[in-house]
């Protein structure tokens, strides 16, 4: 059994990106794709950690990894998570990271901060006023409750999610160096700045 599983999330339609499946664009400074350099940095912070790819997207399928498809479909990234905590359970993994495909920054540090012991419902980056529900940790049992509460409520954004699980929710302040390192490419202009 493994303490901790992550949940890679590929199944956005990059519109913002011209259609193109984010994470496997080019990381910066380097010859690996978004998810490959991902999957790497994973395995150097949490070796015994098991990936999974979350969401529809034929394009990952070289990667041969186990896939996850969102439950309930067509509500976006609220039935990726559904999913991945579902999974979460049935493998007793105490917490599933969900983290987006397009993270060209992200390091081992952060994520072993995300992958530490949860002593809460959930482990939430604070960047710039907002929090990053796709860098994140979740304890399945708390969370789930609280996911499905908000589709319950019809709502569909994470946001909502942490909303629910209020108190329980753990609300990490990112220092410069992490929040460089939770960046992700949403727009053309982001892989330049």
């Amino acid at each position: 059994m493994n303490r901790v599983i992550i949940g890679i999330f590929v199944g956005g339609s990059g519109k913002r990106m011209g259609g193109v499946a984010k994470g496997l664009l080019t990381a910066p400074a380097s010859s690996e794709t978004l998810v490959e350099r991902l999957l790497r940095v994973c395995q150097e912070a949490l070796p015994d950690a098991t990936p999974y790819l979350v969401g529809q997207s034929a394009a990952y399928a070289a990667l041969g990894l186990p896939h996850l498809c969102d439950e309930p479909s067509d509500v976006g990234p609220i039935g990726g998570l559904r999913s991945l905590l579902l999974c979460a359970q049935r493998v007793g993994a105490e917490q599933a990271l969900a983290l987006a495909c397009d993270l060209p920054f992200i390091d081992a540090a952060v994520l072993r901060l995300l992958g530490a012991p949860l002593t809460a419902g959930a482990r939430v980056p604070f960047v710039g006023g907002h929090f990053q529900p796709l860098s994140a940790a979740y304890a399945p049992i708390p969370t789930l409750a609280a996911l499905e509460r908000a589709l319950a409520q019809g709502e569909h954004a994470l946001r909502h999610v942490l909303e629910e699980l209020g108190p329980a929710l753990e609300r990490v302040e990112a220092d410069e160096i992490q929040a460089h390192a939770l960046r992700d490419w949403d727009t053309p202009g982001d892989i330049t700045r």
